[in-house]
């Protein structure tokens, strides 16, 4: 047999051995492969809703069929309990790891912890403790702190104080549990006034805290705004950066949708070896299906880092 036959002949037997396979367990011909991506992107509720429909179960089904392996929701500590656990029974059966929720309610407009005030510090702490609760009924690891507004009335040393003592309490809370608090530095465009606005800053305050428990939420869409320069920021402060959010800008859309080059920073934080999760903390920049799918191709092209 000449040696062109018998590679053509090689590859369809292959080929059909292959389909064989497929076949032999029920797959259907046009039935798209779950991708396998290399980092943990995690969804929220409502980015895939045109596709899987309202039901909450049903979009986590949705995300865990186009091969992510994570979800976040911050939203979590507000929703019913008997929704929490359903919630975390379908997340541990699809193999989806549950990311962050918002721990405590946040003060947009007024201070909180850099106040000192000692009753905002004991209702913080509260949020805290009914948090664990929560983080233990869903599975999850990592919750949201955003220390609040900044005292105008006090210098910055004193409301720093102010925010690491309460921060060291917490901590207090979440050790025992192996539970982690990620300090998310905010820009100061879309949230003016706010006391954590970079990553340096957040770099000392979990350095002053010195906990386990008390980590940086590393959110690039927010850093890109308030200092630029993120890979370099991320490696200068990796050894506190327990979690990522992602989002491009202009827009907070999905990536390619602005100026970040998120394949490079991926690539980056690949080569760290992270093994945590990547919010997909943005939205989507066109609506519909159409919009939905590509956001799921966006990040199919900017996983390709290998």
């Amino acid at each position: 047999m000449k040696r062109r036959s018998f590679i053509q002949k090689t590859a369809l037997t292959g080929g059909a051995v292959s389909l064989g396979g497929a076949f032999a367990y029920g797959a259907k011909p046009d039935s798209p492969m779950k991708h396998s991506f290399n980092l943990k992107y995690a969804p929220h509720l409502g980015m895939f809703q045109h596709h899987a429909g309202e039901d909450p179960i049903a979009q986590l089904n949705f995300m865990a069929d186009q091969g992510f392996t994570a979800f976040e929701d911050n939203g979590m500590r507000g929703r019913e309990i008997a929704l929490q656990e359903k919630m975390a029974k379908t997340m541990q059966e699809r193999g989806l790891e549950m990311g962050v929720f918002v721990a405590h309610d946040i003060y947009w407009k007024e201070p909180n912890l850099a106040s000192g005030d000692a009753e905002k510090r004991a209702e913080f702490l509260e949020h805290i403790r009914q948090s664990v609760e929560v983080a233990k009924r869903v599975n999850a690891k990592w919750m949201t702190v955003v220390p609040g507004h900044v005292d105008l009335g006090l210098s910055m040393g004193y409301q720093t104080a102010h925010v690491v003592e309460s921060l060291k309490q917490a901590s207090a809370i979440l050790e025992p549990h192996g539970l982690i608090m990620v300090l998310e530095p905010l820009n100061f465009r879309n949230h003016p006034g706010l006391f954590l606005t970079g990553s340096p800053q957040a770099y000392e305050v979990c350095k002053a805290v010195g906990s386990p428990s008390c980590k940086i939420l590393f959110d690039i869409y927010h850093q890109q705004i308030q200092e630029g320069n993120l890979i370099p920021n991320m490696e200068a402060s990796w050894d506190e950066i327990a979690y990522i959010q992602i989002g491009d800008n202009p827009g907070r859309k999905e990536p390619t949708t602005g100026e970040i080059n998120y394949n490079n920073v991926f690539k980056f934080i690949h080569s760290k070896a992270f093994t945590g999760i990547l919010g997909m903390e943005h939205g989507n920049s066109k609506e519909d299906k159409a919009g939905e799918q590509a956001v799921i191709d966006a990040y199919k092209k900017v996983d390709d880092f290998l």
